[in-house]
């Protein structure tokens, strides 16, 4: 019998060409769809609540996918991660209500930026973080960045906006933490545009070095033209760090946290 199954994946982007299959590309989706069809021995298609882009990671995104229930879903993340390459891996495997996706069941998204901010780039943290070595004056970029919590079209923070369902998204969240040399973004809304995050970076490390005002926002949010923003900070700053359901988080539990957390929502 067809069984609806949810699983949350954790990946280093740094050598996948995005998450959403490619042919002739190495891609998440490809390598993870391989597997599970192996697994299954049964064609297998995975829907994602996010389509990461190439070099981003991912520690909380959450795939579904149909399959026959033939197979112990208590072994199942064991069974494919000894079969996974090992940038790539799953964990928390559970059967699911029929009419259950990742995409269209998530309540809301987290993700996370990291910026190294020094003058010397560090080679050990490169695959994890953005290197920006301008001084960055952090009570800045918490002041622009309050602009841009809400409900807002986000067209000039969207690299390709989409073919359908509009550029309106609610961001309900956007904390900035400092534990030097890094400084921390982090961005929790109903959903994302393509590059929305990375523009939205981009834009606040421009005012955080004193080449955009701090009032900044409101303007740009204004004239629904990208070329108004900043620059596209580089991917692998990015990590899709949560997905929230009625009944469920990805996010993972004990994660590593900066110790001197400060939240524009107090």
């Amino acid at each position: 019998m067809d069984t609806t199954y949810r699983l949350v994946v954790e990946y280093d982007g740094t050598d996948f060409s995005g998450f959403q299959y490619q042919p002739h590309e190495r891609t998440v989706a490809g390598v993870l769809e391989a597997a599970l069809s192996q697994l299954f021995d049964l064609a297998i298609k995975l829907t994602a609540a996010g389509r990461t882009d190439a070099g981003v990671h991912a520690v909380g995104q959450v795939v579904s996918f149909i399959g026959h229930d033939r197979f112990p879903v208590e072994r199942l993340a064991l069974a494919l991660n000894s079969v996974l390459p090992l940038d790539l891996s799953v964990r928390n495997p559970a059967r699911v209500a029929d009419g259950f996706s990742a995409r269209t069941s998530a309540l809301d998204r987290s993700y996370r930026y990291i910026v190294f901010n020094r003058r010397e780039p560090s080679a050990p943290v490169r695959r994890w973080s953005a290197f920006d070595y301008h001084p960055l004056d952090h009570e800045r970029m918490r002041r622009a960045a309050v602009d841009l919590i809400g409900k807002h079209d986000f067209l000039s923070f969207c690299g390709v906006p989409p073919e359908r369902g509009g550029t309106v998204r609610s961001l309900h969240s956007l904390e900035i933490e400092v534990e030097e040399p890094f400084v921390f973004f982090e961005f929790r809304a109903d959903g994302f545009l393509h590059r929305m995050v990375r523009i939205m970076t981009g834009t606040l490390l421009e005012i955080g070095a004193g080449r955009r005002p701090a009032d900044a926002v409101p303007a740009i949010l204004e004239s629904l033209n990208r070329r108004s923003a900043g620059l596209t900070a580089p991917p692998q700053g990015l990590c899709l760090v949560g997905v929230s359901y009625p009944d469920f988080s990805s996010r993972p539990l004990g994660e590593l946290r900066p110790s001197n957390r400060t939240s524009l929502l107090g």
